[in-house]
Protein backbone atom coordinates (compact mmCIF):
# COMPACT_ATOMS: atom_id res chain seq x y z
CA UNK A 1 0.00 0.00 0.00
CA UNK A 2 2.87 2.33 0.41
CA UNK A 3 4.23 3.60 3.32
CA UNK A 4 0.99 3.03 5.36
CA UNK A 5 -0.63 -0.41 4.05
CA UNK A 6 2.38 -1.38 1.77
CA UNK A 7 5.63 -1.03 3.40
CA UNK A 8 7.08 1.85 2.50
CA UNK A 9 7.48 2.61 -0.45
CA UNK A 10 5.03 0.66 0.67
CA UNK A 11 5.88 -0.61 4.69
CA UNK A 12 4.05 -3.94 6.42
CA UNK A 13 4.35 -4.41 9.23
CA UNK A 14 1.98 -6.17 11.96
CA UNK A 15 2.30 -4.28 15.63
CA UNK A 16 0.73 -5.95 18.56
CA UNK A 17 -1.28 -4.39 21.02
CA UNK A 18 0.71 -4.57 24.84
CA UNK A 19 2.39 -3.20 27.45
CA UNK A 20 4.88 -0.05 26.30
CA UNK A 21 8.53 -1.01 25.36
CA UNK A 22 11.40 1.23 26.73
CA UNK A 23 12.10 1.93 23.31
CA UNK A 24 8.72 3.99 22.81
CA UNK A 25 7.96 5.23 26.03
CA UNK A 26 8.81 8.27 24.60
CA UNK A 27 6.64 8.28 21.45
CA UNK A 28 3.52 9.32 23.67
CA UNK A 29 5.07 13.04 24.44
CA UNK A 30 4.05 15.67 22.58
CA UNK A 31 5.10 15.39 18.68
CA UNK A 32 6.57 18.78 16.93
CA UNK A 33 4.02 19.69 14.18
CA UNK A 34 5.49 18.56 10.83
CA UNK A 35 3.44 18.34 7.64
CA UNK A 36 5.09 17.15 4.25
CA UNK A 37 4.25 19.22 1.46
CA UNK A 38 4.21 15.97 -1.73
CA UNK A 39 5.77 18.25 -4.11
CA UNK A 40 5.93 15.79 -7.32
CA UNK A 41 9.83 16.81 -8.21
CA UNK A 42 13.25 14.72 -7.86
CA UNK A 43 13.99 18.19 -5.76
CA UNK A 44 11.50 17.43 -3.56
CA UNK A 45 12.10 14.10 -2.61
CA UNK A 46 15.87 14.84 -1.96
CA UNK A 47 14.88 17.50 0.41
CA UNK A 48 12.31 15.59 1.99
CA UNK A 49 15.41 12.85 2.26
CA UNK A 50 18.30 15.25 3.45
CA UNK A 51 15.36 16.51 6.51
CA UNK A 52 14.51 12.66 7.44
CA UNK A 53 17.59 10.80 6.99
CA UNK A 54 19.14 12.01 10.49
CA UNK A 55 15.65 9.92 11.53
CA UNK A 56 16.35 6.78 10.33
CA UNK A 57 18.07 4.95 12.92
CA UNK A 58 16.75 4.63 16.94
CA UNK A 59 14.14 7.93 16.26
CA UNK A 60 12.58 5.80 13.48
CA UNK A 61 12.76 2.53 15.16
CA UNK A 62 11.05 3.40 17.92
CA UNK A 63 8.19 5.92 16.69
CA UNK A 64 7.53 4.55 13.27
CA UNK A 65 4.12 2.63 14.25
CA UNK A 66 2.88 6.21 16.03
CA UNK A 67 0.38 7.70 13.44
CA UNK A 68 0.31 11.10 15.17
CA UNK A 69 -2.25 12.53 12.20
CA UNK A 70 -1.51 14.00 9.30
CA UNK A 71 0.58 17.60 10.48
CA UNK A 72 3.23 14.97 12.51
CA UNK A 73 5.16 13.31 10.42
CA UNK A 74 8.84 13.36 11.65
CA UNK A 75 8.28 10.05 12.74
CA UNK A 76 8.37 8.33 8.96
CA UNK A 77 9.78 8.89 6.34
CA UNK A 78 6.85 10.09 4.12
CA UNK A 79 9.48 9.46 0.92
CA UNK A 80 7.58 6.57 -0.97
CA UNK A 81 5.29 9.17 -3.01
CA UNK A 82 8.41 10.19 -4.67
CA UNK A 83 10.37 6.51 -4.48
CA UNK A 84 6.94 4.80 -6.10
CA UNK A 85 7.94 7.12 -9.05
CA UNK A 86 11.21 7.12 -8.95
CA UNK A 87 12.00 10.89 -8.93
CA UNK A 88 14.51 8.94 -6.03
CA UNK A 89 15.14 6.01 -6.29
CA UNK A 90 15.50 3.11 -3.37
CA UNK A 91 19.57 3.22 -3.83
CA UNK A 92 19.96 6.63 -3.10
CA UNK A 93 17.65 6.78 0.21
CA UNK A 94 19.93 3.84 1.25
CA UNK A 95 22.94 5.51 0.42
CA UNK A 96 22.12 8.33 2.28
CA UNK A 97 20.47 5.95 5.54
CA UNK A 98 24.04 3.84 5.52
CA UNK A 99 26.16 6.88 5.05
CA UNK A 100 24.73 8.49 8.67
CA UNK A 101 23.94 5.69 10.56
CA UNK A 102 25.26 1.47 10.73
CA UNK A 103 23.07 -0.84 9.03
CA UNK A 104 22.07 -2.33 12.65
CA UNK A 105 21.27 1.34 13.78
CA UNK A 106 19.16 1.47 10.57
CA UNK A 107 17.85 -2.05 10.66
CA UNK A 108 14.24 -1.50 10.72
CA UNK A 109 14.46 1.86 7.83
CA UNK A 110 16.29 -0.19 5.78
CA UNK A 111 14.23 -3.68 6.03
CA UNK A 112 11.04 -1.01 5.47
CA UNK A 113 12.93 -0.07 1.70
CA UNK A 114 13.14 -3.63 0.75
CA UNK A 115 9.65 -4.27 1.42
CA UNK A 116 8.77 -2.41 -1.60
CA UNK A 117 11.31 -4.50 -3.52
CA UNK A 118 10.06 -7.53 -2.24
CA UNK A 119 6.59 -6.73 -2.84
CA UNK A 120 7.17 -6.17 -6.65
CA UNK A 121 9.66 -8.48 -7.20
CA UNK A 122 7.00 -11.17 -5.92
CA UNK A 123 4.56 -10.08 -8.19
CA UNK A 124 7.00 -10.53 -10.53
CA UNK A 125 7.47 -14.33 -10.21
CA UNK A 126 3.57 -14.27 -9.67
CA UNK A 127 1.59 -12.44 -12.00
CA UNK A 128 -1.56 -13.93 -11.95
CA UNK A 129 -1.98 -12.51 -8.44
CA UNK A 130 -2.45 -9.53 -10.07
CA UNK A 131 -4.77 -10.58 -13.48
CA UNK A 132 -7.33 -12.13 -9.83
CA UNK A 133 -7.41 -9.14 -8.18
CA UNK A 134 -8.60 -7.39 -11.64
CA UNK A 135 -11.13 -10.07 -12.06
CA UNK A 136 -11.80 -9.87 -8.67
CA UNK A 137 -12.71 -6.17 -8.41
CA UNK A 138 -14.78 -6.28 -12.29
CA UNK A 139 -16.82 -8.62 -10.92
CA UNK A 140 -17.86 -7.01 -7.20
CA UNK A 141 -17.98 -3.83 -8.92
CA UNK A 142 -20.63 -5.77 -11.41
CA UNK A 143 -22.32 -7.49 -8.48
CA UNK A 144 -23.36 -4.26 -6.85
CA UNK A 145 -24.45 -6.13 -3.70
CA UNK A 146 -22.18 -4.29 -1.13
CA UNK A 147 -21.80 -0.36 -3.69
CA UNK A 148 -24.16 1.34 -1.04
CA UNK A 149 -21.97 -0.24 1.80
CA UNK A 150 -18.96 0.41 0.22
CA UNK A 151 -19.86 3.81 -0.78
CA UNK A 152 -20.60 4.78 2.85
CA UNK A 153 -16.88 3.36 4.11
CA UNK A 154 -15.46 5.39 1.26
CA UNK A 155 -17.01 8.33 2.12
CA UNK A 156 -16.55 8.35 6.36
CA UNK A 157 -19.91 7.48 7.33
CA UNK A 158 -19.55 3.97 9.23
CA UNK A 159 -19.37 5.60 12.18
CA UNK A 160 -16.43 4.22 13.10
CA UNK A 161 -14.40 7.20 14.29
CA UNK A 162 -11.36 6.26 13.16
CA UNK A 163 -11.86 4.32 10.30
CA UNK A 164 -14.17 7.19 8.69
CA UNK A 165 -11.37 10.01 9.27
CA UNK A 166 -8.86 7.61 7.57
CA UNK A 167 -10.77 7.55 5.22
CA UNK A 168 -11.63 11.37 4.54
CA UNK A 169 -7.55 11.94 5.04
CA UNK A 170 -6.94 9.82 2.11
CA UNK A 171 -9.18 11.19 0.01
CA UNK A 172 -8.08 14.84 1.04
CA UNK A 173 -3.85 14.52 1.16
CA UNK A 174 -3.79 11.26 -1.10
CA UNK A 175 -1.55 9.68 2.19
CA UNK A 176 -1.58 7.70 5.01
CA UNK A 177 0.11 5.91 7.83
CA UNK A 178 0.99 2.17 7.21
CA UNK A 179 -0.33 1.48 10.57
CA UNK A 180 -3.76 3.62 9.20
CA UNK A 181 -4.01 1.70 6.10
CA UNK A 182 -3.62 -1.96 8.45
CA UNK A 183 -5.96 -1.03 10.55
CA UNK A 184 -8.08 0.05 7.71
CA UNK A 185 -8.30 -2.45 5.56
CA UNK A 186 -8.64 -5.07 8.47
CA UNK A 187 -11.92 -3.36 9.20
CA UNK A 188 -12.86 -3.24 5.65
CA UNK A 189 -12.40 -7.00 5.60
CA UNK A 190 -13.40 -8.09 9.02
CA UNK A 191 -16.06 -5.72 10.38
CA UNK A 192 -17.53 -4.41 8.03
CA UNK A 193 -17.40 -7.44 5.81
CA UNK A 194 -17.06 -5.67 2.27
CA UNK A 195 -14.97 -6.78 -0.73
CA UNK A 196 -11.26 -6.59 -0.61
CA UNK A 197 -10.85 -5.67 -4.21
CA UNK A 198 -13.39 -2.74 -3.50
CA UNK A 199 -10.98 -1.59 -0.64
CA UNK A 200 -7.62 -2.09 -2.45
CA UNK A 201 -8.81 -0.17 -5.79
CA UNK A 202 -9.89 2.80 -3.36
CA UNK A 203 -6.33 2.48 -2.10
CA UNK A 204 -5.08 2.59 -5.64
CA UNK A 205 -7.01 5.25 -7.22
CA UNK A 206 -6.24 7.56 -4.16
CA UNK A 207 -2.40 7.05 -2.61
CA UNK A 208 0.34 9.07 -3.81
CA UNK A 209 2.72 6.08 -3.38
CA UNK A 210 0.09 3.71 -4.74
CA UNK A 211 1.82 0.50 -6.15
CA UNK A 212 -0.13 -1.79 -7.90
CA UNK A 213 2.03 -4.68 -5.75
CA UNK A 214 2.81 -3.75 -2.80
CA UNK A 215 -1.26 -2.07 -2.44
CA UNK A 216 -2.36 -5.45 -4.17
CA UNK A 217 -0.45 -7.57 -1.99
CA UNK A 218 -0.62 -5.70 1.26
CA UNK A 219 -4.57 -6.22 1.29
CA UNK A 220 -4.15 -9.61 0.29
CA UNK A 221 -2.01 -10.23 3.55
CA UNK A 222 -4.52 -8.77 5.31
CA UNK A 223 -6.99 -10.66 4.53
CA UNK A 224 -5.19 -14.29 4.91
CA UNK A 225 -4.28 -14.21 1.16
CA UNK A 226 -0.81 -13.51 0.66
CA UNK A 227 0.48 -15.57 3.74
CA UNK A 228 -2.26 -18.28 3.73
CA UNK A 229 -3.98 -18.25 7.20
CA UNK A 230 -2.45 -15.23 8.42
CA UNK A 231 -4.32 -12.30 8.90
CA UNK A 232 -4.32 -8.71 10.39
CA UNK A 233 -6.92 -8.06 12.93
CA UNK A 234 -7.27 -4.30 14.20
CA UNK A 235 -7.92 -4.05 17.63
CA UNK A 236 -9.48 -1.37 19.51
CA UNK A 237 -6.45 -1.43 22.06
CA UNK A 238 -3.75 -1.17 19.85
CA UNK A 239 -5.45 1.65 17.68
CA UNK A 240 -5.74 3.34 21.15
CA UNK A 241 -2.20 2.96 21.90
CA UNK A 242 -0.94 3.76 18.56
CA UNK A 243 -2.66 6.73 18.21
CA UNK A 244 -2.10 8.20 21.14
CA UNK A 245 -5.58 8.29 22.44
CA UNK A 246 -6.87 10.16 19.35
CA UNK A 247 -9.51 7.20 18.47
CA UNK A 248 -10.13 4.02 21.06
CA UNK A 249 -13.08 2.20 18.98
CA UNK A 250 -14.03 -0.16 21.92
CA UNK A 251 -16.68 -2.55 20.93
CA UNK A 252 -17.10 -1.48 17.18
CA UNK A 253 -14.54 -4.02 15.56
CA UNK A 254 -14.46 -7.68 14.74
CA UNK A 255 -13.14 -9.52 17.65
CA UNK A 256 -12.29 -12.15 15.03
CA UNK A 257 -10.56 -12.81 11.82
CA UNK A 258 -11.25 -15.79 9.67
CA UNK A 259 -8.98 -15.69 6.65
CA UNK A 260 -10.28 -15.51 3.11
CA UNK A 261 -9.81 -17.92 0.93
CA UNK A 262 -9.13 -18.47 -2.66
CA UNK A 263 -9.37 -21.30 -5.75
CA UNK A 264 -6.36 -19.68 -7.37
CA UNK A 265 -3.00 -21.50 -6.89
CA UNK A 266 -0.90 -18.82 -8.56
CA UNK A 267 2.17 -20.82 -9.51
CA UNK A 268 5.57 -18.90 -9.81
CA UNK A 269 7.35 -18.40 -12.57
CA UNK A 270 11.02 -17.76 -14.34
CA UNK A 271 12.18 -14.17 -14.20
CA UNK A 272 13.22 -13.35 -17.76
CA UNK A 273 16.80 -12.14 -18.18
CA UNK A 274 17.09 -8.57 -18.61
CA UNK A 275 17.58 -6.64 -21.64
CA UNK A 276 20.68 -4.36 -22.24
CA UNK A 277 19.97 -1.13 -23.50
CA UNK A 278 20.87 -0.08 -27.44
CA UNK A 279 23.76 1.51 -28.40
CA UNK A 280 22.22 3.70 -31.03
CA UNK A 281 20.19 6.62 -30.79
CA UNK A 282 16.81 6.03 -29.01
CA UNK A 283 13.34 7.52 -28.54
CA UNK A 284 12.96 7.45 -23.99
CA UNK A 285 9.53 6.41 -22.71
CA UNK A 286 8.71 8.23 -19.46
CA UNK A 287 6.37 6.52 -17.43
CA UNK A 288 5.15 6.80 -13.85
CA UNK A 289 6.59 3.72 -12.66
CA UNK A 290 10.16 5.30 -13.14
CA UNK A 291 11.07 8.89 -14.55
CA UNK A 292 14.23 9.04 -13.88
CA UNK A 293 15.07 6.31 -16.28
CA UNK A 294 18.06 8.09 -18.15
CA UNK A 295 20.58 7.47 -15.36
CA UNK A 296 20.56 3.84 -16.07
CA UNK A 297 21.33 4.28 -19.89
CA UNK A 298 24.94 4.77 -21.22
CA UNK A 299 23.95 8.34 -23.07
CA UNK A 300 20.91 10.46 -23.72
CA UNK A 301 17.97 9.93 -25.54
CA UNK A 302 17.59 11.73 -28.51
CA UNK A 303 14.04 12.97 -27.51
CA UNK A 304 11.22 12.34 -24.61
CA UNK A 305 7.64 10.94 -24.50
CA UNK A 306 6.10 11.73 -21.23
CA UNK A 307 2.94 9.04 -20.88
CA UNK A 308 1.03 7.85 -18.41
CA UNK A 309 -1.41 5.22 -17.12
CA UNK A 310 -3.30 6.37 -14.54
CA UNK A 311 -6.23 5.97 -16.32
CA UNK A 312 -5.58 2.14 -16.26
CA UNK A 313 -4.94 2.02 -12.62
CA UNK A 314 -8.97 1.43 -12.27
CA UNK A 315 -12.45 1.57 -13.80
CA UNK A 316 -13.53 4.31 -11.81
CA UNK A 317 -12.18 7.57 -11.31
CA UNK A 318 -8.61 8.50 -10.34
CA UNK A 319 -8.23 10.77 -7.07
CA UNK A 320 -6.99 14.53 -8.13
CA UNK A 321 -3.90 14.42 -6.01
CA UNK A 322 -2.66 10.77 -6.91
CA UNK A 323 -3.49 11.85 -10.43
CA UNK A 324 -1.87 15.30 -10.26
CA UNK A 325 1.03 13.78 -8.50
CA UNK A 326 2.00 11.06 -11.47
CA UNK A 327 1.10 13.86 -14.15
CA UNK A 328 3.14 16.23 -13.02
CA UNK A 329 6.23 14.11 -12.23
CA UNK A 330 5.78 12.58 -15.45
CA UNK A 331 5.75 15.68 -17.49
CA UNK A 332 8.53 17.51 -15.06
CA UNK A 333 11.23 14.52 -16.29
CA UNK A 334 10.05 14.75 -19.71
CA UNK A 335 9.50 17.90 -20.47
CA UNK A 336 6.89 18.08 -22.12
CA UNK A 337 2.93 17.01 -22.23
CA UNK A 338 1.92 13.34 -21.14
CA UNK A 339 0.27 11.12 -23.63
CA UNK A 340 -2.78 9.55 -21.64
CA UNK A 341 -4.37 7.30 -25.00
CA UNK A 342 -2.97 6.20 -28.10
CA UNK A 343 -0.01 5.44 -27.25
CA UNK A 344 1.13 3.52 -30.19
CA UNK A 345 0.52 5.96 -32.37
CA UNK A 346 2.18 8.44 -30.13
CA UNK A 347 4.88 6.74 -29.92
CA UNK A 348 5.63 5.81 -33.98
CA UNK A 349 5.22 9.21 -34.47
CA UNK A 350 7.91 10.90 -31.49
CA UNK A 351 10.58 8.04 -33.08
CA UNK A 352 9.77 9.05 -36.54
CA UNK A 353 10.27 12.26 -35.66
CA UNK A 354 13.39 11.96 -33.74
CA UNK A 355 14.52 9.92 -36.65
CA UNK A 356 15.16 6.89 -34.24
CA UNK A 357 13.89 2.84 -34.73
CA UNK A 358 14.67 2.52 -30.90
CA UNK A 359 12.46 2.91 -28.17
CA UNK A 360 13.80 2.87 -24.48
CA UNK A 361 12.11 3.00 -21.01
CA UNK A 362 12.72 1.40 -17.58
CA UNK A 363 10.98 -1.98 -17.07
CA UNK A 364 8.10 -2.23 -16.06
CA UNK A 365 6.76 -4.08 -13.28
CA UNK A 366 3.81 -5.71 -13.50
CA UNK A 367 0.82 -3.30 -13.60
CA UNK A 368 -1.11 -0.80 -15.62
CA UNK A 369 1.93 0.53 -17.31
CA UNK A 370 3.18 -3.26 -18.23
CA UNK A 371 -0.47 -3.53 -19.74
CA UNK A 372 -0.34 -0.52 -21.55
CA UNK A 373 3.02 -1.20 -22.94
CA UNK A 374 2.05 -4.58 -24.23
CA UNK A 375 -0.67 -2.90 -25.95
CA UNK A 376 1.19 -1.02 -28.01
CA UNK A 377 2.11 -2.58 -31.69
CA UNK A 378 5.45 -0.89 -32.82
CA UNK A 379 6.65 -3.92 -34.66
CA UNK A 380 4.92 -2.94 -37.71
CA UNK A 381 6.48 0.11 -37.51
CA UNK A 382 9.49 -1.13 -37.73
CA UNK A 383 10.70 -0.17 -33.46
CA UNK A 384 12.09 -2.19 -31.29
CA UNK A 385 10.93 -1.48 -27.65
CA UNK A 386 13.94 -2.36 -25.08
CA UNK A 387 12.23 -2.26 -21.42
CA UNK A 388 15.85 -1.22 -19.53
CA UNK A 389 15.53 -2.93 -15.74
CA UNK A 390 17.69 -1.96 -12.93
CA UNK A 391 20.77 -4.03 -11.33
CA UNK A 392 19.12 -3.17 -7.83
CA UNK A 393 15.63 -4.39 -9.03
CA UNK A 394 17.53 -7.73 -11.10
CA UNK A 395 19.79 -8.35 -7.93
CA UNK A 396 17.10 -8.03 -5.37
CA UNK A 397 13.82 -10.07 -7.25
CA UNK A 398 15.89 -13.18 -7.56
CA UNK A 399 15.64 -13.54 -3.70
CA UNK A 400 11.48 -11.88 -4.10
CA UNK A 401 9.68 -15.52 -4.96
CA UNK A 402 8.66 -16.56 -1.95
CA UNK A 403 8.51 -15.26 1.83
CA UNK A 404 10.35 -11.83 2.61
CA UNK A 405 13.18 -13.84 4.98
CA UNK A 406 14.58 -15.32 1.98
CA UNK A 407 15.03 -11.06 0.57
CA UNK A 408 15.54 -10.17 4.14
CA UNK A 409 18.89 -12.17 4.90
CA UNK A 410 20.40 -11.48 1.44
CA UNK A 411 20.04 -7.63 2.28
CA UNK A 412 23.94 -6.92 3.68
CA UNK A 413 25.00 -9.41 0.60
CA UNK A 414 23.09 -6.70 -1.83
CA UNK A 415 24.32 -3.67 -0.30
CA UNK A 416 27.56 -4.86 -0.77
CA UNK A 417 26.86 -6.19 -4.11
CA UNK A 418 25.63 -2.98 -5.07
CA UNK A 419 28.55 -0.84 -3.17
CA UNK A 420 26.31 0.46 -0.49
CA UNK A 421 28.21 -1.30 2.56
CA UNK A 422 31.55 -2.09 3.02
Amino acid sequence: MGEGLGRGAVLLGEVQAGAMSDLDMFAHLEQPPETVDFEPTRQAGLDRLAKFVGRAGAHYARQRNYDHGADQRSNVSALSPWIRHRLITEEEVLRECLARHSLSASEKFVQEVFWRTYFKGWLEHHPTVWQSYRVGLSRALDDGTHNADCRAAIEGRTGIDCFDQWARELVETGYLHNHARMWFASIWIFTLRLPWEIGADFFLRHLLDGDPASNTLGWRWVAGLHTKGKTYLARASNIAKYTSGRFNPVGQLSPVSEPLHEAEEHAPIALPAPLPPPESDYLQLVTEEDCMTESVLPHPPIAKLGLLATGERSPLPIGDHASAFANAAVEGTSAGAAIESSWSASIIEAAQAAGTRAVVTSYAPIGPVATALAGTDLTEAGLTLYQVQRRYDTLAWRHSGRGFFGLKKKIPALLRELGLAA
